[in-house]
């Protein structure tokens, strides 16, 4: 349940995080830093001055101080209290300010350093989604790092004038409560180190309990877990991870409370005592009721301070560890490696080449491609057949760079992938995935975020539309092309309307995917990762024709276990286990009669009334050719 240990920062580190924040903060709010300031140095010393003026005014009485001295005191103390009472809204107003302006600041920052992730390794890894998800916690970090940093300033000038204070009265008293001030700065520090590891620990278990409480309330899991009866059981997986963070958090509470409410014994032993000492010390005349008043005051000022101190300083501390992660995020170096001057993508001429690929997501994994040789030529169209977990998703993950190859080199016209601009790469592609998106955005959106450039280019999105079957469906939406496909919430032209959003099938949604690769401008190479799955039979023989006629000239990658969609390509590759088992055109690898004629007979044979018997020695071949791929090891 627990996650691993929190990198923990070292002391230079925080100091540097520290000093990001500042950064950060000045550059978002300058002037209400600076006010913010002012009126920290105001709350400081107002405290200081009260108690003072209450010495002053307290031994001018016993003197018999002139009435005008008196009162002219009194309006001065008068006027510090004011200042006490007033400064503290002030301060919320200004830290509040700064917090949202911070925290929008923060929040930019940290989404522009997310969008230069290159690649996927950091989306696919638990570690990096924790990191980013406490990063995400942490953009209001630097607005309460420098609040409570200045709250410990503060604590400390409100002390450093209390301590003058006391010294006057009695040295030896100063001492023992500044002595009693150290101990609770180590139990505050050693607390805020606990709670800052346990919320890196906790984060697997809240992201499981995040994870089944979507199950629980979003549609598109509304329906299975209805049929098969599955509420009762994710709300039990949900509640487990539940109890795992409430525990953890109640047993860090019950130290804190422990640890707190010892130390305020201690303050309140050292109070207790300093009384005692001070009646003793004015019934011997040792001390005026003034200096009483003051000693009083200072110790309390000070146990105060030091506690105001303490606990900006703590907090400070607990703020800059959690920044870290936000720091990590924003200055870390790109996931994949980028040339200082990377070549941008040409217009493909030649075609893609793969060379001796091999890939795997890590050490620990196992190899995902194994030594894949393949070239896709310019202007043809090449199928990619495999079973589930051949390899052709993590083959597509490289030719889009969102992977290097561990081992070999994928080349774009002859040039190496990894000495492109991947932004311009990625503008020569485009591609409908397994996995598509349904944006909650609205019709013409969804389409025409395929090319940013032709977002309002209101003909092309209808042109691709009608090429993925979908304009029919689209014009007849409430809003036509500007009705949101979503009902979470409302856009500007539904304010009025009951009807807020449509939801549509998965097959329209299927259709908009598409429509959204076909919108790209020119690609030249387009991938097609089942691109029909979610279609009936007639409406997927069309989408064929239509995509056929759609890249007749570019390069393709068709990729899908319909083996219609894939026996006019003009090359067909076959993977298995991560390996090149057999590549060849559709009747040349029928002749051969191995994985790919197995794979086409047995999908036709559910359409056919072929002899079982055939599909079952065909079967029996395609199990005798995979035993050399099985064999097969990295060199």
């Amino acid at each position: 349940m627990a996650g691993s240990a929190a990198p923990r920062p070292n002391g230079r580190e925080l100091l540097v995080n520290a000093g990001v924040a500042f950064q950060q903060v000045w550059a978002a709010a300058p002037g209400l830093l600076l006010a913010y300031l002012v009126a920290t140095a105001a709350s400081a010393g107002a405290p200081v001055l009260v108690a003072w003026l209450t010495k002053n005014i307290l031994d001018g009485v016993v003197a018999g101080a002139a009435f005008g001295d008196l009162v002219s005191g009194a309006v001065t103390l008068a006027a510090a209290g004011a200042a006490v009472a007033v400064v503290p809204p002030v301060s919320r107003y200004l830290t509040g300010q700064i917090e949202r302006r911070s925290s929008l600041y923060s929040t930019e920052w940290l989404y522009r350093a997310v969008g230069r992730f290159i690649g996927l390794g950091r989306f696919e890894d638990p570690e990096s989604l924790d990191r980013l998800r406490l990063a995400d916690n942490s953009t209001r970090a630097p607005a309460m790092v420098v609040n409570s940093g200045l709250q410990a300033v503060g604590g400390a000038l409100t002390v450093t004038g209390f301590i003058a204070t006391l010294v006057v009265v009695s040295p030896v008293m100063t001492a023992i409560v500044l002595a009693s001030s150290i101990p609770i700065l180590v139990a505050e520090l050693g607390l805020s180190h606990r709670r800052g590891a346990m919320e890196w620990q906790l984060g697997p278990a809240e992201r499981r309990e995040f994870f089944y409480s979507s199950l629980l309330t979003e549609v598109n899991a509304a329906k299975e877990v209805r049929l098969y009866g599955l509420s009762d059981f994710l709300r039990g997986r949900m509640l487990t991870e539940r109890h795992v963070s409430d525990s953890a958090r109640r047993t860090m509470d019950l130290r804190e409370t422990w640890t707190q409410g010892g130390l305020s014994l201690l303050g309140a032993a050292v109070v207790g005592g300093g009384l005692i000492w001070a009646i003793r010390a004015a019934t011997q005349g040792e001390l005026s009721v003034g200096d009483v008043s003051l000693f009083v005051g200072g110790v309390m000022g000070v146990q105060g301070a030091v506690g105001g101190l303490i606990s900006g300083f703590a907090e400070a501390h607990n703020q800059v560890l959690m920044f870290d992660h936000y720091r990590r995020i924003v200055e870390s170096e790109p996931d994949l490696p980028v040339q200082a001057r990377p070549r941008p993508a040409p217009a493909m001429r030649h075609g893609i080449e793969l060379r001796d690929v091999w890939f795997r997501y890590s050490d620990n994994h196992s190899w995902a491609l194994r030594g894949i040789s393949l070239h896709i030529p310019h202007g043809r169209a090449v199928g990619l057949v495999g079973r589930n977990g051949a390899g052709k998703s993590t083959l597509v993950k490289l030719l889009c760079r969102f992977y290097d190859p561990t081992q070999g080199a994928i080349y774009w016209d002859g040039i190496d992938l990894r000495e492109l601009d991947p932004d311009t790469l990625r503008r020569r592609i485009s591609g409908v995935f397994q996995d598509y998106m349904e944006y909650d955005l609205t019709a013409a959106e969804n389409i025409g975020i395929g090319d940013l450039d032709g977002l309002d280019d209101r003909n092309r999105i209808v042109a691709a539309a009608r090429r993925a079957g979908i304009h029919d469906k689209l014009v007849t939406l409430p809003h036509g092309y500007g009705t949101l496909l979503s009902r979470l919430f409302m856009s500007e032209s539904d304010k009025v309307d009951a009807e807020t959003g449509v939801v549509v099938s998965g097959g329209q949604w299927q259709r908009l995917a598409l429509a959204r690769a076909l919108f790209r401008h020119q690609p030249d190479l387009m991938i097609l990762d089942e691109p029909t799955s979610g279609l009936d039979a007639e409406a997927e023989a069309r989408i064929h024709e239509q995509i056929r006629l759609h890249r007749a000239g570019r390069t393709s990658l068709l990729i899908s276990h319909r083996m219609s969609g894939i026996r006019d390509a003009d090359h067909i590759v076959v993977l298995d286990e991560g390996a090149l088992a057999e590549e060849g055109n559709h009747d040349d690898l029928m002749a051969r009669g191995r994985i790919y004629a197995g794979l086409f007979r047995m999908q036709a044979a559910g359409y056919t009334d072929d002899d079982a018997d055939a599909v079952t020695e065909q079967n029996q071949v395609i199990q005798s050719e995979t035993v050399p791929i099985r064999a097969i090891r990295r060199r």
